[in-house]
């Protein structure tokens, strides 16, 4: 039963409307799936619109992947272990994850590291070194970055 206001959407329509929304940004496939149970397309229909928007290069997983990793390292600057769980998140593979995790230079992801330390180390009070280590080593570790490597840059600081 379709809701009030709304309308059956034809199979070219949906086609339609998913290539737009696929244009306008990067999509996971699972985004471009609910967008379509959303329209109320189901079965054969959805894997065949699916199939298209692949075919016509609409829809890449791993360019995805990409695309999300450098933005969320970039602008968020979220650390690896966080981007991993965002893309598993969005059911990427295994295989585009890694290729995702490649768009992070290590000169760069230490770089965003130290930055990422030293921007909450001026907002930061504390009564001794050790209190202030931990905190700021919590806050790197909950962006994202793995703990190792936090331990290490602090050392250095």
């Amino acid at each position: 039963m379709l809701q009030k206001g709304s309308k059956y959407v034809s199979r070219d329509e949906a086609l339609a409307r998913l290539q737009r929304y696929c244009a306008y940004q990067e999509r996971s496939h699972r985004e471009v799936r609910t967008k379509l149970l959303e329209l109320k397309i189901y079965g054969d229909d959805l894997e065949e619109i699916i199939a298209k928007l692949i075919a016509d290069n609409f829809l890449n997983e791993e360019r995805f992947a990409r695309a999300y990793a450098r933005g969320k390292f970039k602008i968020k600057q979220w650390g690896r272990r966080r981007i991993v769980q965002g893309l598993q998140q969005h059911e990427v593979s295994a295989y585009s994850i890694r290729k995702a995790l490649e768009e992070i230079e290590p000169a760069d992801y230490k770089k965003t590291l130290q930055e990422v330390i030293s921007k909450k180390k001026a907002l930061l009070t504390a009564e001794t070194d050790f209190e202030l280590q931990n905190k700021l080593a919590q806050y790197a570790v909950s962006r994202g970055f793995e703990s190792e490597l936090v331990w290490e840059t602090l050392k250095m600081e």
